[in-house]
């Protein structure tokens, strides 16, 4: 009886589930750098989710709850994060506008899903005492939509990293980050280098490696020149390095990668190593200057991740497209629900 049951579970759903997966993966190999891919991912997991409870009988219930309150978990633990990372920044860069734009966005959608947790558990009355329970439905809307878009870009953050990819690259491209007293590789850095050192030995053929970054006014010579003193010294052949030590930025980074393959013959699969936290970014910029490449991500500390990941949320939520689609979204989804809450 209960093998018919897990039969008929996968007669019914598993094909449902399949092709839930085959668009998913599709589609992120197809444009990585596409933001839509986290939303068909979360429906993907969700499928799967949905998938594995009906396998636990009487117990469906229980399992969905759990997983449930997980999710809840990793939404409460978006504003957190935020707070996190702005007392970081303002710690070790200055305070300004920019610096403290996390902090304040914390602050913001910790107190939204803090009233949205008194809303529900029915606390609410002091709320009503002053007209506002309007503008607290309003403000427990607006957090929970942005705390789904932090937690899908990171979810897809991970995800892409994790993807497998076929190592036959014709170049290795790696972003530089700064250098420790002008002159050294930081480890942010050394773990960048180490990368596309593991992915060159892994290739048949042997790809070109473009250490990139100029010289800082600080720095005694440019982030290219020092990633390329330490491949060098990792058994990596000069004539297989070829050096990209004028770009300030990821974006001239890329357009100045895009130029020095354009004018070389031969095969283009192109390989970007930049830390993992910044492979998505990269993508989307990479997409952007018309540079199509496979982004592989190095490891960071684990301290260092998630303060990390936020400002890669906020640099790209801040971009025009990406701000005017969050919020048509926002006006489609939020919106008539609030609606129909204030009219009830």
């Amino acid at each position: 009886m209960f093998m018919d049951e897990i039969t008929d579970t996968i007669r019914v759903f598993g094909p449902i589930l399949a092709i839930a997966w085959i668009i998913t993966i599709a589609s992120i190999i197809a444009r990585p750098q596409n933001y839509f891919n986290s939303m068909l991912l979360l429906g993907a997991l969700l499928v799967t989710m949905l998938f594995v409870a009906s396998f636990f009988g009487e117990y469906t219930g229980m399992f969905l709850l759990a997983c449930f309150l997980i999710i809840m978990a990793a939404l409460f633990m978006v504003p957190l994060l935020l707070i996190i990372n702005g007392i970081q920044m303002i710690k070790r860069e200055s305070f300004c506008l920019a610096h403290v734009l996390s902090l304040v966005l914390g602050v913001v959608v910790g107190i939204g899903e803090i009233a949205a947790v008194i809303y529900v558990l029915g606390l609410s009355d002091f709320i009503s005492l002053y007209n506002a329970e309007y503008w607290i439905l309003l403000l427990i809307f607006t957090v929970f939509y942005f705390s789904f878009l932090v937690l899908s870009f990171v979810i897809y953050s991970v995800f892409i990293q994790i993807m497998p990819h076929r190592m036959n690259f014709d170049y290795i491209i790696i972003h530089g980050c700064g250098l420790i007293g002008g002159e050294k590789l930081s480890r942010l850095l050394s773990n960048r280098v180490d990368k596309a050192i593991e992915i060159y030995n892994k290739c048949k053929k042997k790809p070109v490696i473009i250490p990139s970054g100029g010289k800082g006014e600080d720095e005694k010579l440019s982030e290219a020149e020092a990633m390329k003193n330490y491949l060098l010294e990792h058994g990596i052949p000069e004539e297989d390095i070829l050096v990209e030590d004028k770009s300030a930025t990821t974006r001239e980074n890329l357009i100045n990668f895009r130029n020095l393959i354009d004018v070389r013959e031969g095969k283009k699969k192109i390989a970007l190593v930049s830390s993992n936290y910044h492979i998505y970014r990269c993508l989307r910029l990479a997409k952007e200057v018309g540079l199509k490449c496979t982004g592989i991500g190095a490891k960071v500390a684990f301290y260092y991740w998630p303060s990390a990941l936020i400002r890669e949320f906020i640099a790209v939520f801040l971009e025009k497209r990406f701000l005017i689609r969050a919020l048509i979204g926002y006006l489609l989804f939020i919106s008539p629900i609030l609606y129909a809450l204030l009219n009830h």
